[in-house]
């Protein structure tokens, strides 16, 4: 086998198993607790949750 197919099977193993680990990390270190409150960060007083402000040929789009 050449050089080239050592790192392909190679890689089939590694890109995995480091996505796995990286998953367990911070799953172990707390940083899937506040989903929900991280959803609502990008919403503030100009735009609030539910209701839609973006305008497409400067109207408003009706939810």
């Amino acid at each position: 086998m050449s050089v080239l197919s050592f790192i392909l099977f190679g890689s089939v193993l590694v890109v995995p198993l480091a996505a796995l680990w990286a998953l367990r990390w911070a799953a172990r270190h707390g940083e899937f607790r506040l989903g929900e409150r991280a959803a609502l960060l990008p919403f503030d007083d100009e735009e609030p949750v539910g209701q839609p402000t973006d305008q497409i040929l400067n109207r408003r789009v009706q939810s």
